[in-house]
């Protein structure tokens, strides 16, 4: 059971963001960001949004800092991620 961060890279609405993700189940994910403070809204599809400033906050919790690449892997692996749908593209 373990709860994972990629670095704060991520850019969006004049921020930097992380992504937190579990490697063993949602609920798991949504208790450690209560814990973290976090809101549901920050939630998406499969992982929260964290803005940089709380990186750190995640860490001291138990986040284990992993990059990007190996964040997905994990999320994949445990079956967990949640693609986005594929966009309409007809004119």
């Amino acid at each position: 059971m373990t709860v994972y961060v990629d670095p704060s890279t991520w850019p969006g609405h004049g921020r930097l963001w992380s992504h937190l993700v579990s490697d063993t189940s949602y609920a798991e994910l949504h208790d450690f960001a209560v814990r973290l403070g976090a809101p549901r809204r920050a939630f998406e599809r499969d992982h929260y949004d964290i803005p940089a400033e709380r990186y750190a906050d995640a860490v001291r919790l138990g986040a284990v800092p992993v990059g990007s690449k190996e964040l997905v892997h994990r999320l994949t692996t445990a079956g967990l991620r949640r693609r986005k749908p594929p966009r309409d593209r007809t004119p």
